[in-house]
């Protein structure tokens, strides 16, 4: 047994300075320089962290509470809710807009499936709408797909492309829907100079290492209303913690209901407002390189860059070139593979990929996490099931079959841009200029 010296070593400090170098470690720091931060903290380490969401003592940095502030901030909106992935963040909002057995969703066509798929975990049924030109929902479809079932849309901001929210709110309102923005792959953007997931009544965000922003996992909703926030919490923390009280009883139906646990942690907090600090200039260096490469691209008779719901506000992370046909497509993107771009077809009947419907086996399939498969079989489900198939939403794959998708980052310099466009360029010569292209709402 250790003596009670070493015991007051080892455990007076429940979070020291171990933990703290462990995750220093991440960044791969020369042994030697490990060496001389750990005396410099140890010489210093006064009192352990307070990790946990909630219940912070007086003294101690809320990091989650100052990320979800700084969050609104910048989106525009009353309240913002940390949590600890979009996938959470998806849920507890659909679960906040009353979403359950019975009602459908509206989801578009081209996204990560979980935007779908998470409509099956919340026991309602998804209903695939197409995409325009835009990469994004169609509206005119959108609306083709309502019915009386219908209780939500998700608009999936993809790519960095907005939806034309104009449009969908206007459906929305006209129809009595919830809206919940998907804007995982796009924090930062804009429509019309409103930052994206403003708009509907929740927005979810991503904060994983592939999007924007990253604190290794987490996510965020914002919101305008207050008692659609009230619910998200009661769903991200069905233990309460967030209450004034947190044995009270419920202060108005529906505020108390069991939930999950998808509370963030001030690790990944502290992590999150470090990101959203350099968001601007993330922003405006992916714009500025998007512009640099576009302006190197010659007019072509084999492609056209694909057009915009709003240029400005993309959050410029790619540029999409249409094609005239798949085949070009296939062609265009090998060989801007093999010049080392980054580069890809959104959509081929050979590569499977998660993004596009047609291999969304979870959807096409029904299948559920137990042999009773709800929500398909649900008897509170009075309608006649979306006939789910690989060739169900055919504008999408043939949009998404012609394209080709080239990734953009902040870190490209002047150089970097050229190359780039230079080699689009070799997919044919032709005359200086090819638009962007502009879709109205």
């Amino acid at each position: 047994m250790p003596d009670d010296r070493l015991k007051r070593k080892l455990f007076g400090q429940k979070v020291g300075v171990e933990e703290l170098m462990e995750i220093i470690s991440l960044w791969n720091l020369r042994p030697a320089a490990m060496k001389r931060l750990e005396k410099i903290i140890r010489k210093d380490f006064r009192k352990t962290p307070h990790l946990f969401r909630y219940y912070v003592p007086a003294g101690f940095p809320d990091k989650v509470r100052e990320f979800e502030e700084l969050f609104a901030k910048k989106a525009g909106v009353p309240f913002a809710l940390a949590v600890n992935s979009c996938t959470s963040a998806l849920l507890a909002s659909l679960a906040a807009c009353g979403v359950g057995p019975g009602d459908e969703v509206i989801v578009p066509a081209y996204t990560f499936f979980i935007s779908a798929s998470i409509i099956v975990t919340a026991r309602a049924i998804p209903v695939l709408a197409e995409i325009d030109e835009t990469l994004t929902l169609d509206p005119a479809d959108l609306e083709k797909k309502i019915t009386r079932r219908a209780k939500a849309i998700i608009a999936v901001h993809m790519i960095g492309r907005p939806c034309r929210m104009d449009a969908i709110m206007r459906i929305a309102k006209k129809h009595k829907l919830k809206v919940i923005e998907d804007t995982a792959q796009a924090c930062g953007g804009s429509y019309k100079g409103k930052f994206l997931g403003s708009f509907g009544d929740c927005g979810c965000f991503s904060f994983d290492p592939f999007k924007i922003l990253t604190c290794g996992e987490g996510g965020v909703i914002t919101l305008k209303d207050e008692w659609l926030y009230t619910r998200c919490q009661s769903y991200q923390d069905s233990s309460a913690c967030w209450r004034p009280d947190r044995y009270a009883k419920e202060r108005k139906p529906g505020e108390i209901f069991c939930g999950e646990n998808y509370r963030q942690s001030q690790v990944h907090a502290a992590i999150g407002i470090a990101q959203l600090r350099k968001l601007d200039i993330i922003i405006r260096s992916l714009r500025e390189n998007r512009d640099r490469i576009i302006a190197g691209i010659r007019k072509s008779g084999k492609f056209r860059i694909v057009p915009s719901a709003d240029p400005k506000g993309e959050a410029g992370t790619s540029i999409v070139l249409m094609f005239n046909n798949a085949k070009e497509a296939e062609k265009a993107g090998s060989a801007l593979a093999g010049a080392g771009i980054s580069s890809g077809r959104l959509y081929s009947p050979r590569l499977r990929d998660w993004h596009t419907y047609p291999y969304w086996e979870h959807i096409i399939g029904k299948k559920t996490i137990t042999k009773e498969g709800c929500p398909f079989t649900c008897s509170f489900y009075k309608g006649k099931l979306p006939r789910y198939s690989a060739d169900m939403c055919p504008r999408t794959s043939d949009i998404l079959g012609r394209s080709v998708a080239i990734w953009v980052s902040p870190a490209f310099g002047a150089q970097d841009c050229r190359q780039i466009a230079e080699a689009i360029n070799t997919v044919e010569s032709c005359p200086k200029g090819i638009p962007s292209g502009n879709v109205k709402s």
